[in-house]
This record gives structure tokens, sequence and C-alpha cells, in this order.
């Protein structure tokens, strides 16, 4: 007979762990499955000099707060996994590690769960897997000749693995600059593929520009009133990274470090890589949006009377005159291409109508479109912060609110 429980959690992440945390004070039965340990993907699935992009102010969780000696500084991932730890401590999370989820089906009073350790009846479920499960690489790489090595962000430790020679970073959102930094740095050659991206400076007035995020109420805007919501949900990373400095990288810092700039990867043809021209519009573009921003934080700050340095406004981006336009493949030039084009969720196991052709579930807040079913830890899912770690706290609240709710409805 399978087992049977209120609520299960599949994920055992940040999110999911806030998840039970909140169902824990409504006292709700659950349990959570993990496929791996607490905190996986942090483990498993990230390079080895990663930082949070947070300061570790704002590494906050639902009852846990940064008391360390560097509020200004940035988690390693180390350090990230060891709040997580924590964190599944102190909330007595019941986790079940190990535990792979193979299908979640509808049943007439809820959820049927198949695991590789057995079988779970429940009434409701709360998808907290993560929206980085898979690399999201474009299928043009299966024309890429076979003596290029192809690499994506889970693949990727640091640039003494790669291959000897040029690397094509493609993707200019937090990752990619990031990676095209470090491996410029170990002495290759390197190409930045660049498309649409989300320009910002480390500091602005004095502040991490993501205390400004914070204290003026950006972060905090609903998904309700976000204009284009589907489009904010596909928005990259910023071009940002947390080093001890807190210096700003942007791909002016990456172009004086050398790396070469071209637009974005269009497609293969006869093992040549073409390049869109569009390059300058991009990054003016960017250029535009981050001057605004920073405008609405002006705005704000002197409706505050607060005590920051003048406003600041920074060199627009620098783009060459002209950019290559195609890249020879074959000629040996690039070794390796590192495809940081972003990441998608895997749902190939939510046997539940509730997944769109992108692959993208369809929720309103994080109550999926199928009674009982819920998700966590997805970008702007109830506020623009969702995807951070400091955003779970009132969304985990919220969406378990609403699951206390339909409970009580369903008796």
């Amino acid at each position: 007979m399978p087992e049977r429980t209120t609520t299960v959690v599949v994920g055992a992440g940040h999110a999911g762990l806030a998840a039970s945390h909140y169902l824990r004070e409504r006292a709700l039965d659950h349990v959570v499955l993990e496929r791996g340990e607490v905190a996986n993907s942090w483990r498993r699935e990230r390079w080895d000099s990663l930082r949070l992009l947070t300061p570790n102010w704002q590494s906050r969780l639902p009852g846990l707060r940064y008391e360390g000696p560097d509020p200004d500084g940035y988690l390693r991932m180390g350090e990230v996994v060891e709040l997580i730890d924590r964190f599944a401590a102190l909330t007595r999370a019941p986790v079940r590690t190990g535990t792979t989820v193979t299908s979640v089906r509808r049943t007439e009073d809820g959820y049927h769960v198949s695991t590789d350790r057995g079988e779970i009846r429940c009434r409701t479920v709360v998808l907290a897997s993560g929206a980085c499960n898979e690399p999201a690489v474009p299928r043009l790489r299966e024309a890429v000749p076979a003596a290029v090595e192809q690499v994506t962000p889970f693949d990727y430790r640091g640039p003494d693995a790669l291959a000897d020679g040029g690397v094509l970073v493609v993707g200019a959102s937090a990752t990619g600059v990031q990676l095209a930094a470090e491996i410029r740095g170990s002495g290759r050659p390197v190409v930045l593929s660049t498309g649409e991206h989300v320009r910002l400076p480390r500091l602005y007035r004095g502040r991490d520009v993501l205390w400004w995020m914070d204290a003026s109420g950006v972060w905090d805007q609903r998904y309700d009133e976000v204009p284009d919501l589907t489009r904010a949900r596909r928005l990259a990373s910023p071009q940002l990274a947390g080093t001890p400095d807190r210096s700003t990288l942007d791909i002016n810092v990456l172009t004086a470090l050398g790396v070469e700039l071209v637009g974005r990867a269009a497609t293969v043809r006869d093992g040549e890589l073409l390049f869109s021209g569009g390059l300058r519009n991009v990054v003016s573009l960017a250029d535009l949006k981050m001057d605004r921003l920073l405008g609405t934080f002006d705005e704000w700050a002197a409706s505050s009377d607060l005590d920051v340095k003048p406003p600041e406004r920074f060199e627009p981006t620098r783009v060459p005159a002209s950019t290559r336009l195609r890249l020879d493949l074959r000629g040996g030039e690039i070794r390796t291409i590192v495809w940081a084009t972003g990441f998608r969720p895997d749902y190939s196991w939510l046997d539940v109508p509730v997944v769109d052709e992108k692959g993208h579930l369809t929720h309103d807040g994080g109550v999926v479109d199928s009674p009982g079913l819920y998700a966590l830890g997805l970008p702007v899912l109830r506020r623009r912060k969702s995807t951070f770690i400091h955003g779970i706290e009132d969304d985990a609240r919220e969406v378990v609110d609403h699951l206390t709710r339909h409970l009580a409805t369903r008796r």
C-alpha cells in the first residue's frame, strides 16, 4: 500500500526547506523528497570559484540570518551549502535524501507520487525542484564540428580543465561574463558572443546595487504588478560578480582584459558560426535600461532624504567599429565553446498537464493550474526577488497559506 501524507515537497534546496518550515508551523504533515543531498545543486552543479551575487546580509531564510564578520561580502558555494544545511537542521525538515521522484499524477483526492523508493499518496504537492535543472543550449550546438569541445556551466569547474587554445563563451549574463573573465585570466584567448543582457554596476552611490533594489522597493514589486510578466520571468541574470573587492564586471571590463566581442550566435553553416550584426543596438539598449533604473533609485533617494553619495552615470558600453560576423570552427582558433545560455527546469516526471510548449510551468503566483499543486523557487514567482535566497521567505509563506486554505475547503 502507498504511504499517505498531506503534502509532498519535491526538492530540498532553500525553497523546499522554506516550504517545510511553514508547513511545520501549520502542523501539516509532510515529507521533503530530494534526489541527492540537501542543497544538491549547490554541491554538485556549480563551478569552483562561484560566489553568490547577493551580499551576505541578504543571505537570509525564515528564522535564519547572516551573523558573520563580512556582511558586505559574498558567500562561496561551500558557505551556501553550510547555510542551507543549517536551515534544514533548524527547521527539522523531514527530508528523504537519495529519493528520486519519477512521476506525479492526479488522483480523485489529490496526487500519487512515485519514487525510486516507493509510492506516496498525498492531498497536495509543492514543486521546489528549481528553475535551473538543465542547461538551455540552442540546437545549433548539434552542427558544431566534433573537434570543438562543448561544455555548459554544469560541466565547467575551472579553466584548467579546458583544452588548450581559444574559448568561445556564448551568453553575456552573470554566468557568461564571470566565466569569460576567469578563462581570460588563465591566459586563453576568449571570444564573447553577446545577446540581450542586463548591465548593472556592482556599487552605486557607495552602496551595493542590490541594496538599492532592496531598499527602494523594486524587488518587492508583486508579480501581478509587473507590466510584462512573461518577459520578466525570462530575463537574464544581471552582469554582476560577487568578488571580495566588490568590483564591477561588465563588457567594458572584459574588453579591457582582452576579450573579443561578437554578436549573438545565430547559426552554424558548413563549420562556420555566424553571428548577428545587431551588437551595437543590444548594448545600447542595456545601457539605456541601466540608466533608467539608476534614475528610479535617484528619485527614491531624493524623496527619502538619504545620506548617500551624489548620483552617478557610467561610460556607455564600448563596441568596436566592426566585429566579426563569422567564425571558422574548423581552423583550430576555437578549441572550446562554453554555452552560458541559461537554464531551464525539468518537469519530465510531472504527469499533470500544467507545462507549456516551452517547458515552463503554468501558474499564478505559484498556484499551479491543478488544484492542490504549488510551485516555489521560480523567477518572479510572487515578487521580483523570488529568484534569490532571501526572496523565498515571503513566497513560501504565502504559497503555504494558499495551500492551507485549499485543504480547509476540501475536507
